[in-house]
């Protein structure tokens, strides 16, 4: 029997539910971020979930009078979350920086600024930065940096008085705007759990019992221990036993973990010979949705269709299979590329060693009770087969999609396979992609293009009819 939830009523179970799911989805919550009732939801069930969100996950929330901050527990690095920019693009590097840059510009500043005062607060950090800069004659400059402040402006950090920010990036000779400040908001979104200064690799901020300044004794270390496994299946879409070390292995097939997670959070959990997977239908928790709108998540699904396909071939049209990087090499390439970023002026080198996460506790060889320890192999198909799967796509669809991807057919199956990666259906290795079991779930999806004819002149949209594509997978 779970012990999530203990003081929560069987009338109140799916209240509590969906305050759990909103600050899972949103570890920042303000007075107006993501909505102006999520607040008072999240309050309304604060000491509860102070205590099951730390029991079963190791996470920490913290509440002030205007915000509600949840410190997560990492053991990965995830770039399924990104910062979206005012067109619902990803941040890009720049953009990030400038994000940071402003943060820091805001401290020096009083109860209110003006944008134009800002930006010239960040761009004299930002030239000390080799490749950054922030020149306020340039419009792209111009558009990243409105793209951290109205990110800031979003959750409420800042809160314009006057003018605009858009007409200020459009012309800032003739515009201007002016915020105020709102510095416990500020205090919420920069809340680093680790003094910065000490960290030599962006892993070492998945220490996640040191980072929350929790205890390191050994019964300290096992119940974070116990934690990873229920983590691992509510921030991926699908948690692989192959991927398992013997200990994550054994936690992963506990009863336990199921009838906690779908006690705090109201959902069901899936368990399949490959793996486990928290489902979530109708989108309620979910930062990611496939199958879903728009010409990449579209190209994707379609993708899937033709490497399913591919997969079930025998005899001699077999695809060659191929070993997965371990979860280790995967965490370390992500690791490699970020750290190639951090500066080495102002590093603490001497206390390095209190940040360094013990990552040979956290990667064991695979071991399962009930098979012979080995390698686990997956269909491996070729960069110039997708590349010639996605033209077929582009022929036969092609009309539906937006016309910049279609016309750059590269760039769109770039994207289309990152999307699939995100969703934990193939991985991607160097010269092609491996195929994941997720993947057979889309096995059999068929399209059809429709034309509309009302009220706007002729146009094409693409619109499945597999009944897989109606439901997003976990």
């Amino acid at each position: 029997m779970s012990r999530v939830a203990e003081g929560v009523s069987p009338l109140e179970l799916a209240d509590y539910q969906k305050a759990v799911r909103l600050v899972l989805r949103h570890p920042l919550v303000t007075s107006g971020y993501p909505d102006r009732a999520a607040l008072a939801t999240v309050r309304r069930w604060a000491d509860q979930l102070r205590t099951d969100l730390m029991e079963v996950l190791g996470h920490r929330l913290v509440t002030t009078a205007d915000t509600a901050r949840l410190q997560r527990a990492q053991d990965g690095l995830d770039a399924t979350r990104p910062a979206l920019t005012r067109a619902g693009r990803p941040f890009d590097r720049r953009r990030y920086a400038y994000l940071v840059l402003t943060l820091a510009a805001l401290g020096r500043h009083g109860a209110q600024v003006a944008l134009g005062e800002l930006a010239d607060a960040v761009a004299a950090d930002a030239v000390r930065i080799d490749g950054l800069g922030l020149d306020t004659a340039r419009k792209p400059d111009r558009d990243a940096f409105v793209d951290a402040v109205t990110w800031l402006t979003e959750r409420g950090a800042l809160t314009l008085a006057d003018g605009s920010a858009t007409a200020w990036a459009g012309d800032p000779e003739r515009a201007e705007a002016l915020y105020d400040i709102d510095r416990e908001i500020l205090l919420a979104v920069h809340h680093p759990t680790r003094v910065l200064q000490h960290l030599t690799s962006v892993t070492s901020l998945l220490d996640s019992s040191g980072a929350l300044g929790l205890s390191a004794g050994r019964a300290a270390q096992r119940r974070d221990q116990a934690r990873r496994a229920p983590r691992l299946v509510l921030e991926n879409p699908v948690a692989y036993y192959a991927d398992a070390d013997s200990e994550l292995l054994g936690q992963l097939r506990a009863p336990a973990l199921a009838e906690d997670l779908e006690r705090l959070t109201g959902l069901t959990v899936e368990r399949r010979a490959e793996g486990v997977a928290l489902v979530d239908t109708s989108g309620r928790l979910s930062d990611l949705r496939f199958p879903g709108g728009g010409t990449v998540a579209q190209a994707a699904l379609l993708l899937t269709a033709r490497i399913s396909a591919a997969v079930q071939r025998s005899g001699r049209h077999a695809l060659e299979l191929l070993p997965a990087p371990t979860a280790a090499e995967r965490l370390a390439a992500r690791a490699r590329r970020i750290d190639g970023a951090l500066p080495s002026r102002g590093t603490v080198t001497e206390l390095t060693e209190l940040a360094e996460p013990d990552e040979e506790s956290a990667y064991e060889t695979v071991v399962d009770a009930d098979h012979e320890p080995g390698e686990t192999r997956y269909p491996f198909v070729t960069d110039s087969w997708l590349r010639g799967r996605l033209k077929e796509i582009i022929g036969e669809y092609g009309a539906g999609f937006a016309a910049d991807l279609r016309g750059d057919p590269d760039r769109l199956l770039d994207q289309a396979l990152d999307l699939l990666a995100a969703m934990s259906l193939i991985v991607r290795v160097d010269g092609g992609a491996l195929a994941l079991p997720l993947l057979a779930r889309y096995r059999g999806v068929t399209a059809r293009v429709k034309t509309r004819t009302a009220p706007q002149p002729p146009a094409q949209t693409a619109l499945f009819d597999d009944e897989t594509a109606k439901d997003p997978t976990p």
